[in-house]
C-alpha cells in the first residue's frame, strides 16, 4: 500500500539568479555589452506560448 511519508516535509522555496551569480562575474560583463534581444524572434517558433515549453 502507497502512504504519504509523514516525515516528509514540503516547502515552497524562492530564489533569484541574482543572488548566485557574482556582481563582478564576466557573464554579467558581457551581458551589459551585448544586445541579445534578437535571439526572441529565432527562437519563437520552437517555443509554445501557452507553457514557456519546447514546442
Amino acid at each position: 500500500m502507497l502512504g504519504k511519508d509523514k516525515n516528509k516535509k514540503e516547502q515552497v522555496i524562492f530564489f533569484s539568479m541574482e543572488d548566485f551569480v557574482p556582481k563582478d562575474h564576466l557573464l554579467r560583463k558581457i551581458e551589459s555589452a551585448v544586445d541579445f534581444s534578437y535571439i526572441y524572434n529565432i527562437v519563437d517558433d520552437l517555443y509554445c506560448h501557452d507553457n514557456c515549453r519546447q514546442a
